[in-house]
């Protein structure tokens, strides 16, 4: 009970997280345009990827859609260390990576309101 509790508070919080980071992308935030125009995204692109943060935070809330859900806002993080790594930047490279293992944490405790009947 404990551990879904905990699986619970772990995935609103990844949910917010996204949520928060998707919108500002998809209403192309100037220190999102920045950011990302390091690696020459257009404000387009930015914003494709913003809508696609906040789709996948809304996957996963449900039980159905929530390993992709995960997959898709571990995609983003993974596609930004990269980038990061490109740039050499160990900093930011360290900022994203809890982010990334949150979604895998989350994946693995599987979702809370999951039916274990099969």
């Amino acid at each position: 009970m404990i551990l879904k509790i905990l699986n619970s508070a772990l995935i609103l919080f990844a949910v917010f997280m996204g949520a928060k980071h998707g919108w500002n992308m998809l209403t192309a935030k100037p220190e999102m345009l920045e950011m990302f125009g390091k690696w020459n995204f257009s404000k387009n692109a930015v914003m494709i990827n913003g809508a696609v943060t906040l789709l996948a935070s809304i996957l996963i809330l449900f039980p159905k859609t929530f390993v992709w859900g995960n997959f898709l806002m571990a995609a983003g993080i993974l596609m930004i260390i990269c980038l990061r790594l490109l740039n050499k930047d160990l900093k930011g490279v360290a900022i994203e990576i809890p982010f990334l293992l949150l979604n895998l944490i989350i994946i693995y405790l599987q979702h809370p309101l999951k039916s274990n009947v099969l």
